[in-house]
């Protein structure tokens, strides 16, 4: 198959570059405009009480308007608010009513904080907006302009709530995609330069991935967005700038090294990309099924928000897949030597001295280098159980001098935290019967006695009487892990028990719906893991033909992913002091560390079957596979886990983590797991490990011709 694939692009190169260039055509003008949300809501099914709460709201109120924002005044010397600085904030906000865009309905000033140094103005969110889409960020925008404009003296304001905060988390996203796509080709440009010093081969993953596989990954990811009514989180397209440019020039790099080594070997362009691609085409296409793989196992998360970055980045790496084995090979067919210009030593094989010694070390004492790079990593491993989750989406994904964050701490002088965007009760008749008056008191009273409470405004009905819902205000900010608790405990155990007989409570909000995010979480945890897992075992069981190896290289790729996350927890819970990190993050880095990790064995060790089919035995084959798959993989390792380093200068808290981890675990894949840990253990196990196949044995010798024959044929 790879064979086949290797004469089509070497003999019809330009039929290749034209489909891909139609191809590429066709889903760029066809595909629909490709969407994100941040609200939360969205990612989790209709089970869970807070989606729940959210349709009962929707049902009984229809005609509520939503909080859109909260506009904070104070005093610039952040002393009280005099009479004169309270009528000037009425006057700014009387200016503002007839000026505000067709999202917000209207705002309102509130009474000064019984402190005197904060004074809100609440804007109201028409029926016709989302709250997380593009008019209601339009219009906080225009707001804030006319802000802007309006105060003056001694008064200074700042616009937050649920929509402020998107809109921020949108600019910042924004910004983070720029920074990451700048410093990801820069890092690509000047790593390929001193590997290839080639001035095309540094353009060729810049130019084929940014103006061909991002567009057509873009528009397939959008269009299976709308087909399958799923959700793209806001950091996806930030996250594929780094898949793309990443693994694209890794399965690039894998390609060029075995081209570059059969015009080492005296073969012409067209046979060596042929050759070259029969050679490395199934690692190349296992380790991208691996990768897919582990990605596509996130449609089995109960999570909307992994159940779009799932099939979102299976889709990016099959078309990066698909590039590498048909595209790239035409290019460098029509392109042929120049493809290495300037350099002159492209034909000169390099003495690969430090990869041999480590080679030659290693099969000595495999023992040695199996042990401590094991070793290393199950210490690091350990460290992974001090891992504290945290569900801060909004404070993650932005900076804290975004504006939204700066009036939110204004506010918490003067209120509650939970002000911007409280927890909302919902009691509800089940018998149809009205609420009464001494009922709903009590309620309220139960539910301002509750751990975590600041205060309990009073119930708001229905039209028919039979549902209230009740503002609850949290003694911390709303997206905080202490909101999260106390929501999960002492509210919702309050709600339920406090509830009147013949009657229901549901508890509903954002912070409700981060404590259901957990639990779902966890479900997650246990079902995609496992079934990530054992598939790509699969998948290496039917390239490698054996029941042993796929084991151990699975156990190194598991003990990789315990050392990241481990070692991400030191970092930045113990060393930076971090209260948790993200819960996103060990979903990122098992499926980025396991897919990639699993990229770099499949690389060695089919380097290390092709050495051991040459008749040399496990430790000398071993050796030669680090000697001579060791630059190619300290290549791919060393410029994939830069892109993924790019992420921690994107500036907020969740990529900076992200960032480290991913760079960290795929050093950690190719410079411990792949370099030591796997040739070490696949030395020492010997020829039981490609059992029951026997992948290693030297192949037969094509038959000699005998004389007069016609044909002759391989054994």
């Amino acid at each position: 198959m790879f064979g086949a694939l290797g004469r089509l692009a070497s003999r019809h190169p330009w039929y290749v570059i034209a489909a891909w260039v139609v191809f590429a055509g066709l889903v760029i003008a066809l595909a629909p405009p490709f969407k994100a949300t941040q609200d939360q809501a969205e990612f989790l099914p209709g089970h869970y009480e807070s989606i729940r709460a959210f349709n009962l709201q929707d049902k009984a109120f229809p005609q509520s308007s939503q909080v859109g924002a909260i506009v904070v005044f104070d005093r610039k010397d952040g002393g009280r608010l005099t009479a004169d600085d309270q009528a000037e904030i009425t006057q700014v906000v009387d200016g503002l009513s007839g000026n505000l865009e067709k999202a917000f309905t209207g705002i309102q000033v509130q009474p000064p904080s019984e402190n005197g140094l904060v004074q809100l103005a609440v804007v109201g969110l028409s029926d016709d907006v989302t709250g997380y889409d593009q008019p209601s960020f339009d219009a906080v925008k225009a707001l804030r302009a006319d802000l802007e404009k309006a105060v003056t003296g001694d008064i200074r304001y700042g616009v937050t709530g649920t929509v402020a905060q998107g809109y921020d988390q949108q600019e910042s996203g924004n910004r983070a995609l720029l920074i990451v796509g700048l410093a990801t080709a820069l890092l690509i440009l000047v790593l390929l330069a001193i590997i290839f010093r080639s001035v095309l081969i540094c353009l060729l993953p810049l130019l084929t991935v940014g103006f061909i596989l991002t567009p057509v990954s873009t528009g397939l990811i959008a269009t299976a967005n709308k087909l399958f009514d799923l959700k793209a989180s806001q950091d996806i397209e930030t996250i594929l700038v780094v898949v793309l440019f990443g693994i694209g020039t890794d399965y690039i790099l894998f390609f060029l090294f075995r081209y570059r080594e059969r015009l080492r070997e005296g073969e012409d362009k067209r046979a060596a990309v042929a050759h070259a691609l029969e050679r490395a085409g199934e690692a190349i296409a296992s380790a991208g099924g691996a990768v897919i793989v582990a990605f596509m196992a996130l449609v089995l998360s109960s999570l909307g928000i992994f159940r779009s970055i799932g099939p979102a980045l299976a889709i990016a790496v099959a078309v990066t897949l698909l590039a590498a084995l048909t595209l790239i090979p035409a290019l460098a067919s029509v392109l042929g030597r120049a493809l290495f210009w300037p350099s002159k030593k492209y034909l000169v094989e390099p003495e690969a001295a430090r990869f041999a010694a480590v080679g030659q070390s290693l099969s000595r004492h495999p023992v040695r280098y199996a042990g401590i790079s094991g070793g290393v990593l199950a210490l690091l491993a350990l460290a992974a159980f001090s891992f504290n989750p945290s569900f801060d989406l909004g404070g993650s994904s932005t900076s804290g001098d975004v504006e939204s964050a700066v009036a939110l701490r204004t506010l918490e002088k003067g209120f509650p935290p939970g002000a911007t965007d409280p927890t909302t009760v919902f009691l509800r008749s089940t018998d149809g019967q009205p609420l009464s008056q001494e009922d709903l008191t009590a309620y309220q009273e139960a539910l301002g006695d509750a751990d975590g409470v600041a205060q309990v405004l009073p119930p708001k009905p229905n039209d028919d009487g039979t549902v209230a819902q009740f503002n609850v205000y949290l003694e911390s900010d709303p997206a905080s892990d202490a909101a999260i608790a106390a929501v999960k405990g002492p509210i919702r155990d309050t709600a339920h028990e406090a509830a009147p007989e013949g009657t229901e409570a549901l508890v509903g909000g954002t912070t409700s719906v981060y404590v259901d995010f957990q639990a779902a979480m966890n479900r997650d945890y246990a079902v995609v893991f496992p079934v990530a897992f054992f598939v790509i075992m699969l998948i290496l069981a039917l390239l490698l033909r054996s029941l042993v190896a796929p084991w151990y290289l699975m156990a190194s790729v598991a003990l990789g992913f315990g050392a990241t996350l481990g070692a991400t927890a030191l970092v930045f819970q113990n060393l930076k002091g971090d209260a948790g990190l993200l819960f996103l993050l060990p979903i990122y880095v098992y499926l980025f560390v396991v897919a990639l990790g699993t990229d770099y064995n499949i690389l060695m060790i089919a380097r290390l079957r092709e050495e051991a089919r040459e008749g040399l035995e496990p430790r000398p084959a071993a050796a030669e596979a680090v000697k001579h798959g060791g630059p190619t993989i300290a290549a791919a390792g060393l410029i994939l886990s830069g892109t993924f380093a790019s992420l921690m200068l994107a500036g907020n808290a969740f990529f900076l983590s992200m960032g480290f981890a991913l760079a960290f675990g795929i050093a950690v894949s190719a410079f411990v797991m792949a370099m030591f840990f796997t040739p070490a253990l696949t030395a020492l196990i010997g020829h039981a490990a490609w059992w029951p196949g026997h992948g290693d044995e030297k192949r037969p010798e094509p038959e000699p011709v005998a004389a007069g024959a016609g044909s002759g044929h391989e054994g």
